[in-house]
Order: structure tokens, then sequence, then C-alpha cells
């Protein structure tokens, strides 16, 4: 995700000299295209987070777009005070691009994984907030978010995540992403597990299930009108995500709750962390409940339960 992210940016800022990206000393291997290019408007900061983001709400008052990028909790838990108050509250045109969300850091522990950050930034003001699934999404929501003119928070994976749209989709903030249709169940994820998923759902499918999937890229603004059709039809929901609480799940909740609605719900994320795991991002998957099989025994179990 994160070269196709470098990739889409260094050519949109080919059109659009008003593009500029700074760097909290990460990104080597990763932004030296971007540094060659456009050197004049690549900004290494050091390990300055806080220094980062006013140096980029600066640049977005004198009109520039202004893209920070770091290793997921860096660009946010660091400097959320200024994110909130020089950002937010004046609704700049800054974009805060976290890579390695979720568990992708696995082996470096509790300081590199990204467990609170989407329920954070979607309960900022004006903050949009995109998880994009795979590096399709990723090249449509960079596009989508330079063409937003307002606060971004742009959550990225870490590398190799593979490719899972066979076709370029209809990409747009605030809406959903149906990749297939399910008439017993659908799963929603976020971020970068929707691989997963949709090997999961494969793999129902060769057991006689019928499950729908969706991509929700999109977490603030979150697609409102999809979830309640989900919710009408087929009427059992499964959201998935490498996330603690107050991120997608929590998200399509309150959807739900606000409706009115009644229908079958459940919430595939990372509960009770545990500060002594560490491991590969796979391994660290499998112990929070968030394999391939987990999410089959979960639709299983909701099926069942008729």
């Amino acid at each position: 995700m994160r070269l196709t992210f470098i990739e889409t940016l260094s050519a949109l800022a080919e059109q659009n000299n008003n593009i500029w990206l700074l760097t909290g000393d990460l990104g080597f291997s990763v932004l030296e295209p971007f540094a060659r290019q456009f050197g004049e408007r690549y900004v290494n900061v050091g390990v300055a987070e806080q220094n980062m983001t006013g140096i980029a709400a600066g640049l977005a008052l004198s009109g520039k777009i202004a893209f920070t990028y770091s290793i997921a909790n860096f660009p946010l838990f660091r400097c959320l005070e200024q994110i909130r108050n020089d950002i937010c509250y004046h609704n700049l045109n800054v974009k805060i691009v976290a890579v390695g969300g979720g568990l992708s850091y696995g082996t470096a522990g509790y300081s590199h994984h990204a467990l609170e950050d989407l329920a954070i930034m979607r309960a900022l003001p004006n903050m949009t907030v995109l998880a994009p699934g795979d590096p399709v999404e990723t090249r449509l929501a960079t596009q989508a978010i330079v063409e937003h003119n307002g606060p971004c928070y742009l959550r990225l994976g870490k590398a190799r995540e593979p490719i899972v749209h066979s076709s370029t989709p209809d990409f747009q903030i605030g809406k959903a992403l149906q990749l297939r249709i399910g008439k017993d169940l659908v799963l929603i994820s976020t971020g970068g597990i929707l691989e997963t998923v949709m090997r999961a759902a494969d793999l129902l499918e060769q057991k006689g299930y019928s499950i729908g999937v969706v991509s929700m890229p999109s977490i603030s603004p979150i697609d409102e009108t999809g979830i309640l059709e989900y919710a009408s039809s087929p009427g059992r929901i499964i959201t998935v995500e490498e996330h603690g609480p107050g991120g997608l799940g929590t998200a399509v909740a309150e959807v739900l709750i606000k409706s009115g609605y009644v229908t079958q719900f459940r919430s595939l994320a990372v509960r009770q962390y545990k500060f002594d795991q560490l491991g590969s991002q796979e391994s660290l998957k499998n112990y929070y409940g968030l394999s391939i099989q987990a999410i089959e025994e979960a639709v299983i179990m909701m099926l069942a339960d008729e």
C-alpha cells in the first residue's frame, strides 16, 4: 500500500504544485522517488512529529496541500493536540498518512501497533478517515483526499498487501464498496484485512454458504445508507477489522442503533489486548481471532443461531 501511495502522490504532484510531503524521519526506501522529483516540496523534519504537524498547518494556511507521513502511531498520538487544535479546529487542508495500521509491525510491539487510531480520528471535528483495503483502494483514496478540501487521515498497511479488486471500483468518500453479493450474511471490513475476509468468504462458499463481502474504506463519513441496506438484506452483519473498540464495528453499531434497526450483528476486532504478545502480523491476527478460520467460525455460529 505505501508504495502505491507514494507512486500516486508523485503522479498527482506533477499536476499540482501545491502538494507537499513531510516526514518524521521515516519512510526510507519508500519516499525517495518523491524527494528526488520534488525536493523543494519535501521536508524531513526529524523525530519531531509535533513540529511536523505545526509546519503542515502553516503550509495549509498558505494554500498548500500538506501531507504528513510516519509509522502508524507517530504522526497521530505524539501530536494529537496539534492535530485537534491546529488542523481540525481550523479545518485545514492537511492529510495525515499512517503506515502500518493495525498489527502490521507485529514484532515491534505495542509502541508500533495502531489499534486505537480509527476511534480517535473519527471523533475529531472535520476529520475524514479512510482505511483502504488493498493497493487499488489506496490509489483511489489518495486521489480522493487530494481533491477533498479539509483534514484527512489515511491509514495504510505496511507492504506487500495483495490486490483484491479485479477492476477499478467507483470510489467515493462516504461510500462502501461491495465486492460480492451474499444471501445469508454480509462481512464488512476496513483496511488491509480485506484479503483475509475475501478468502474466508471463498471457503464458506465452498461449504454452501452465500456470503457477501463489503469493503468500508471510509470510516468517517460512513455509508449509513449502505449499512441499513445490508441490515435489511441479508439481515446479518459481521464487521472485521485490525483495530480495537471504537472503530468500524462501533461505527456500524451506532448507525444501527440510531436507525432503530433490529438485525443480527457482531464485531470481530482486537479485544483485551495483551502487551506481552509479539510476533508476525499473521500470528497476532490468529491470536486475536482475526484469522480466516475465526471469521468462518463466527459466520457459521451466527447462521446456526436462527
